[in-house]
């Protein structure tokens, strides 16, 4: 029997926050459907992603349906792909990307036919989004206009790195969008379209980048030092934000004894934990801080400055270490390479829970996302039926 769902709650200055981290993004996918069945008609007026969260953000933003609806179609969506619907995986094109970039290194100034854009092709993953997302003749997706001016949406935005300038850049679509510039980073109205998407999730060295409009984009992590800046720019007061990385894996035990040197894996796996997974720890502390300085102010003296309310979620269970387990049915040649940077001698195979987008796998994070949702509904039910505290709980 269906769970009665609760009354849906006033939220005009509601934004959900969805960060990176390859296939982890059907953690969050499992997360909203739970917290979808509870209420099926939340309104996120606000909608802010980047990397795999792009993916997230922008289905979420142009399905035409109400919550749970959308939540139920995005779950459909991450349980149809597949490693073929997302890089080409057959041997010749793993091993030409392979002998390419081993050839540009060797050459020193490779020709543009020899030089490789990315271990991977991602063609695949662009038409299966061109194939799952409505779009009119221009590539825009008409589903976020629709959602704009039925007043279900106020702005959704996407964010890339531009490898041209080397800045953060931030496409927003909405109904009267708030811009800004910052050192490094800046917003621009966009019509979105799947070339967005694509340059947001542009995982770097593993994904080629991006063209949108003159410039080469790679994926939005890489310079947004401030995950959380997009919603506040355009009014968000609350902020739900799933991150991708368990409370656990960031307080990994210190070895007493010495150990091995670190494998490739390793050390790409934190480097991409640090750009895509630790920015939205660092961002949310950076917030609470201006939070309790904020409090100290009067209200007729804080000029516009505002308190934010913060609800992040995050996994009971490390994906770094559950992917380990998903490892042997990798397609043959993507494993023997992802074996070949020393992914079974990492202590956590964290790059392999960004580039497993197999059927079991994804299916078992989606359903972690729901068992945590329901963990901790009484989190979530307070956060988005009232007043909480400033802190992550």
């Amino acid at each position: 029997m269906p769970r009665p769902s609760r009354p849906t709650p006033f939220t005009d200055d509601l934004a959900l926050v969805l960060g990176g981290g390859g296939a982890r993004g059907a953690y969050q996918a499992g997360l909203l459907r739970q917290i979808a069945r509870r209420y099926p008609h939340l309104r996120v007026p606000i909608l802010v992603g980047v990397s795999a969260g792009a993916v997230n953000t922008i289905h979420l933003a142009s399905h035409r349906g109400s919550f749970d609806e959308s939540t139920e179609a995005l779950v459909r969506l991450w349980l149809s792909l597949s490693p073929e619907q997302v890089y080409r995986v057959d041997a010749r094109s793993l091993l030409n990307n392979v002998i390419r970039s081993g050839y540009g290194l060797m050459a020193g100034d490779p020709g543009e036919r020899e030089r490789a854009r990315g271990m991977v092709d991602t063609k695949p993953l662009r038409e299966f989004l061109e194939r799952t997302l409505e779009r009119d003749a221009d590539g825009a997706l008409p589903g976020i206009r629709h959602n704009l001016e039925r007043g279900t949406l106020d702005a959704v935005a996407l964010s890339a790195t531009s490898y041209t300038s080397g800045h953060s850049i931030t496409w927003v679509e909405g109904r009267r969008p708030t811009l800004w510039e910052r050192p490094q980073r800046r917003s621009e109205v966009a019509r979105l379209g799947v070339d967005h998407v694509m340059a947001s999730a542009a995982l770097p060295i593993f994904f080629p980048a991006e063209q949108v409009g003159h410039q080469w984009y790679g994926d939005g992590g890489i310079r947004l030092t401030a995950p959380l800046s997009p919603a506040l720019h355009l009014g968000a007061s609350r902020i739900i934000t799933i991150s991708t990385r368990s409370a656990g894996s960031r307080s990994a035990p210190v070895p007493t004894e010495p150990a091995d040197y670190p494998p490739p894996a390793q050390v790409l796996g934190t480097l991409y934990n640090s750009v895509f997974l630790d920015v939205i720890d660092q961002d949310v502390v950076r917030v609470n801080m201006i939070n309790r300085l904020v409090e100290r102010i009067a209200p007729e003296k804080r000029e516009g400055m505002r308190l934010i309310d913060i609800l992040v979620l995050r996994p009971s269970v490390d994906l770094g270490m559950l992917a380990r387990e998903y490892e042997p049915r990798l397609p043959r040649v993507f494993r023997f390479l992802t074996r070949g940077l020393g992914t079974r001698k990492s202590t956590s195979p964290d790059i392999l829970s960004l580039v497993m987008f197999q059927e079991d796998f994804l299916r078992r994070v989606i359903a972690l996302g729901e068992e945590d949702a329901e963990r901790h509904h009484q989190r979530i039910a307070s956060f988005i039926e009232g007043p909480t505290a400033f802190a992550e709980r």
